[in-house]
């Protein structure tokens, strides 16, 4: 039976991998400290903290795959250290935010990389990951670098508010949407090519990207998914800053909305992943799983991205809409 490695196993993405490992028939095995929950049905879960002495010695045994999560360069090259020469093939999920620049439409795997000089900032550590695995791996090395990625049980909030926002009705602020695209992956279906990639022993660098949608395209299929009424109110970049609204994610956030500059970040070319056996699931599926799964966690409850509800009604007072 074949072996899977999941380096993490029990925050989103890791579980995801076990859950379709799992279904793709191999044995699965998840180091984490199992802080984050617990390893899906049929994983064994091995409990250590990998930045101590001996983590990985209760790891018997050669691997299939291994899939590695992090990116800190500590953890990257202790499991390097532990583990590189009893891999037959390794993954390491990276990102799209390695690349240098987010102002190109349609750039590929052969865009400039971030050169990584502070290894606290998320893409030079990437940057920084990337390379320690190249340098130890060599061809057995698949960089699945992934976009933005949603689905059920996103921790982030990034796509979710947005379900949740409209399910909510009433006066909704958003970002003037001309010119803005939104470019996302189903969690499950970049856990199951990332195990599909394992089996298949796929290597190289690969952009796990959805398909680039227009950003009032993605609000209107919400809207009509939560069977809304909400009156969207478009307010234009300038003023939504001047109003202290930021970027992207975090709290007081638009999620989604992005610098005018940084058009290419939800524009890139995914052809290589679908080349290589990935696959997309139509965008209304995964706002339909995100708003059930919304739904059944509250659409009122506090997120770690976005407007509260008195945030919301303070910025659309102060513009007068």
């Amino acid at each position: 039976m074949r072996r899977v490695l999941v380096l993490g196993g029990t925050g989103w993405l890791g579980s995801a991998v076990a859950r379709a490992a799992l279904a793709d028939g191999a044995q699965v095995v998840c180091l984490a400290r199992g802080e984050s929950g617990d390893v899906p049905a049929g994983a064994r879960l091995v409990r250590a903290d990998r930045r101590e002495p001996g983590a990985y010695d209760a790891l018997a045994g050669d691997w299939d795959d291994v899939v590695e999560i992090a990116y800190d360069p500590a953890l990257v090259t202790g499991a390097l250290d532990a583990l590189a020469e009893r891999a037959q093939h390794w993954t390491l999920v990276s990102s799209v935010s390695v690349y240098a620049r987010a102002d190109e439409p349609g750039a590929d795997e052969s865009a400039a990389l971030v050169e990584p000089r502070d290894l606290t900032a998320y893409p030079d550590a990437k940057v920084a990951a990337e390379r320690a695995s190249t340098a130890r791996l060599g061809d057995r090395l698949l960089l699945a670098r992934p976009g933005l990625i949603v689905g059920p049980g996103d921790p982030s909030d990034r796509f979710g508010y947005w379900p949740a926002r409209l399910r909510r009705g009433g006066r909704v602020l958003v970002p003037t949407p001309e010119g803005r695209h939104v470019q996302v992956i189903d969690v499950d279906d970049l856990a199951a090519w990332l195990v599909a990639a394992g089996r298949d022993r796929t290597t190289g660098a690969v952009d796990a990207v959805g398909r680039p949608v227009p950003l009032a395209d993605v609000l209107a299929e919400v809207r009509d998914a939560a069977a809304s009424d909400a009156e969207v109110v478009p307010v234009d970049d300038a003023t939504l800053l001047a109003h202290d609204v930021r970027y992207w994610a975090g709290p007081r956030s638009l999620p989604l909305w992005l610098p005018a500059e940084h058009t290419g970040f939800a524009l890139r070319d995914g052809s290589a992943y679908l080349a290589a056996g990935g696959t997309l699931r139509p965008l209304r599926d995964t706002i339909s799983r995100v708003l059930a799964d919304e739904v059944a966690r509250g659409v009122d409850r506090p997120r770690r991205a976005g407007l509260t509800p008195d945030e919301e009604r303070g910025v659309l007072a102060a513009v007068g809409s």
